[in-house]
C-alpha cells in the first residue's frame, strides 16, 4: 500500500500543499498584507512626485520630497526585512524536506501521465513515468495558487480584491 505510486503522488502533493501553507503564513506573519498595500501605495506616490518634480523643474516640491527621504528609505528597509526573512525561511525549510524526500523518492515512479509531455516525461509502455521533480512542481503550482487564493493574497504581497456574493 505504501510503496506504490499513488501513495508517492499524494506525499508529494501533501509535501507541496505544506510548503505552500508554511510560506503563507511565514508572508503573513513577517509582512502584514494590509500595511504592505499602504507602504506600496506611499512608495508609489512618492515615486510618482518625485517624476513630476523632475519634469516640471518644481524645486519647492523637490525640497519637501527630500524631506520624505528618510520616511520612504525606512519603508523600503521594513518591506525588504520581512521578504527578506520569509524567502530564507522558505528556502531552508525547501531544502530540508528536498533531502529527506529526494532521497527516499529519487528513484521511484511518482505520478504517471496519460499522454508525453516532453523533456518532462519517460516513454515506460501505457503511461509516461513524471519524475519527482516535475510532478512535485505541478502540485506546488497548483496548491500555492488555491491557498493564495483562499487566504486572500496575491504572489507581490498586495491584499487581492476579494468580490463578494
Amino acid at each position: 500500500m505504501f510503496d506504490t505510486p499513488a501513495f508517492y503522488s499524494l506525499l508529494v502533493f501533501g509535501v507541496s500543499s505544506f510548503m505552500s501553507i508554511a510560506s503563507i503564513l511565514l508572508r503573513l506573519k513577517f509582512a502584514n498584507p494590509q500595511e504592505y498595500a499602504k507602504f506600496q501605495e506611499e512608495l508609489r506616490n512618492y515615486n510618482s512626485d518625485r517624476e513630476r518634480a523632475k519634469k516640471t523643474g518644481d524645486k519647492k516640491l523637490y525640497a519637501q520630497l527630500r524631506k520624505q527621504e528618510k520616511r520612504i528609505s525606512q519603508i523600503q528597509s521594513k518591506m525588504m526585512k520581512g521578504q527578506l526573512i520569509n524567502m530564507v525561511v522558505t528556502i531552508v525549510l525547501f531544502f530540508a524536506i528536498w533531502q529527506i524526500l529526494g532521497s527516499y523518492l529519487i528513484d521511484k515512479t511518482v505520478a504517471y501521465s496519460p499522454f508525453f509531455i516532453p523533456f518532462i516525461t519517460v516513454d515506460k509502455g501505457t503511461f509516461y513515468e513524471m519524475p519527482i521533480f516535475f510532478w512535485y512542481m505541478i502540485c506546488s503550482f497548483f496548491s500555492s495558487t488555491l491557498l493564495q487564493r483562499i487566504f486572500g493574497i496575491s504572489m507581490g504581497m498586495g491584499v487581492q480584491p476579494q468580490t463578494q456574493k
